[in-house]
């Protein structure tokens, strides 16, 4: 995984709004745990969408990137933050909510750290309580596997972003910032990115045996399948 070191500060502005993402996840709680009064994040970033629920709830977020982590705590001072990796952290305390968004779970390279990741989110979470997350699809890694780089401009920033297979259901996502400096010379921040895609199939089987499936749906809310581009989850810890 990477930690996002160089890329913290221009993290926000490539990524865009993620107010569409919030009213999701608020929509899950509402209907799924409207009691809810306690979310932890994964894969915290900037806080961007814990800045989205702090109103509500108490939030934690975790993260392993402290630059990424010290954006967040600037934008949502009442929430709780700690550094650490989402497939082995331990806190002594369960959520009404966990919540694992914005396709951070593909950034775990090996199914396995999947599964490892799903076991902290059992230890950590009440009876009853929600697990929600998204993921990019393997059709979508699929098709993005040697598209035309997408190119884009901020603050004077010059922004370059490819995607391609690297073999084994791995996608490699290169971002390259030019940031100007001084007439024509300009500083280079290059992000490598490993995504993993799973079959769908294959997540809902490796959480069956706790979790209860609540909700599915694509992005375009089109019908679910390893060819949609983005799909979000809702499940349900069951009670032990």
């Amino acid at each position: 995984m990477t930690d996002y070191a160089g890329f913290a500060r221009f993290y926000d502005r490539i990524m865009g709004d993620r107010s569409e993402e919030v009213e999701r996840i608020q929509s899950y709680i509402g209907r799924h745990r409207p009691l809810a009064t306690s979310l932890l994040e994964l894969g915290c970033g900037t806080g961007a969408i814990l800045s989205g629920l702090a109103g509500g709830l108490a939030v934690t977020g975790l993260d392993r990137s402290p630059e990424m982590l010290a954006i967040a705590a600037d934008r949502v001072p009442a929430a709780k933050l700690v550094q650490s990796d989402m497939t082995s952290f331990r806190l002594r305390v369960t959520f009404d909510v966990v919540i694992c968004v914005f396709d951070t779970l593909n950034h775990l390279a090996k199914f396995d750290a999947w599964l490892e990741l799903f076991d902290r989110v059992h230890d950590h979470l009440a009876d009853g309580g929600l697990f929600i997350f998204d993921v990019n699809t393997t059709g979508r890694l699929r098709r993005l596997d040697g598209a035309p780089p997408y190119l884009d401009q901020f603050d004077g920033n010059l922004v370059l972003m490819t995607v391609q297979s690297v073999g084994d259901q791995l996608s490699l996502w290169e971002t390259r910032i030019f940031e100007p400096q001084y007439e024509d010379i300009y500083r280079l921040h290059h992000e490598r990115i490993h995504e993993l895609g799973v079959p769908l199939h294959q997540i809902r089987a490796a959480l069956a045996d706790r979790f209860d499936l609540l909700e599915q749906e694509s992005l375009d809310r089109s019908p679910v399948s390893d060819e949609s581009d983005r799909v979000f989850f809702a499940f349900r810890r069951r009670a032990c």
